[in-house]
């Protein structure tokens, strides 16, 4: 396999396809330099959170959902990629080193980038309707193929435990010193923002069966529940074999890799973090549903949404020229390094 030079307007259209990853508080923390044959990905530790995320665990997610964009995207383009993941020790925000080869995409990866531009955050409550016992399998079949484990949580008693755990990781974190400050600082925005979570993407209550984080502004129309219905939300939990930023990298590109299947077969999805924020609840889900195996990196919510629901409002993303700089430009305005 030889590598070719990067067409920088093919690299370019694949970035900004990639930019469309979601992210925690659509933070889009991450950076890509283009070299003369290769794409590099970087974490921007400016748009990180330091009191949400301290460790930047999301943050190493959030880029690892795009650099799983950004392979789907230039394959779609005729470009296989060869990723060297952390590829600096010396440079731990240099997450990854992108090759490009031909490529023939098949039918199935061509419907994945499509999926792309159309995913949502569906936070409402979703419909009773069953997922089929086939696609939860393809979502399972998918994060394994990028080196993570989805566990589908089937039993009333693992939803009402996880609801449980989302409301104990709330109060924990009313108590940060800066968090509130800091959801504030990126919810509520309008439906111009180029980031944060938009008001018309936060449901108004009453929540579901899991409650959606704290945001100070709600605007979304809650989808209502018939008489003796409830939210039909079928909850995976994404993990890992252990937490180290290789796997977290790699619990994103999961992450990705299920999103994008889910929304070719127009299942809505809502991906939760807040539980996996504070270390007791993280441990509880590690203990309670793993068994101590392995790492929790995610929550997603899985559904139908209902018939009579509005389309989620797209949310906002930076100019991709904004999210790319020249491989030779100062490294020091990367990664805070």
């Amino acid at each position: 396999m030889l590598t070719v030079p990067v067409e920088h307007a093919t690299a370019r259209a694949a970035i900004a396809l990639a930019n469309r990853a979601p992210s925690v508080h659509n933070t889009q923390p991450w950076q890509w330099r283009l070299g003369d044959s290769s794409i590099h990905l970087f974490a921007d530790s400016s748009r990180a959170l330091p009191a949400t995320d301290p460790d930047g665990r999301d943050l190493r997610i959030s880029c690892g959902a795009a650099l799983h964009h950004l392979r789907v995207a230039l394959l779609a383009a005729g470009w296989s990629s060869r990723v060297h993941r952390l590829p600096d020790p010396a440079r731990p925000g240099h997450l990854a080193a992108i090759e490009l080869y031909p490529g023939e995409p098949t039918v199935e990866q061509l419907m994945l980038a499509a999926a792309i531009d159309n995913r949502r955050s569906d936070r409402r409550v979703m419909s009773t309707w069953p997922l089929p016992h086939q696609l939860l399998e393809e979502l399972e079949r998918a994060a394994e193929v990028e080196g993570a484990a989805l566990r589908i949580l089937t039993g009333e008693a693992d939803r009402l435990h996880v609801a449980a755990l989302v409301r104990h990781a709330t109060v924990e974190q009313s108590l940060t010193p800066g968090l509130a400050e800091e959801t504030a600082a990126w919810s509520g925005r309008g439906r111009g923002s180029r980031d944060g979570v938009p008001a018309v993407n936060v449901p108004r209550g009453p929540d579901g069966a899991i409650p959606v984080r704290e945001f100070d502004v709600r605007e979304q129309q809650q989808e209502t529940l018939g008489r003796d219905e409830t939210d039909g939300t079928v909850l995976a939990l994404l993990a890992t074999v252990d937490s180290s930023p290789l796997e977290e990298l790699a619990a994103g590109e999961a992450l990705s890799a299920v999103l994008l299947a889910a929304t070719r077969w127009g299942v809505a999805s809502d991906p939760i973090s807040q539980p996996l924020e504070v270390a007791s609840t993280r441990a509880d889900l590690r203990r309670s549903l793993l068994a101590d195996w392995g790492e929790p990196q995610l929550l997603l919510r899985l559904g139908w949404a209902s018939i009579s629901a509005q389309p989620v409002p797209r949310t906002g993303r930076r100019p991709v020229d904004d999210t790319i700089a020249p491989l030779a430009a100062s490294w020091e305005t990367v990664a805070g390094e």
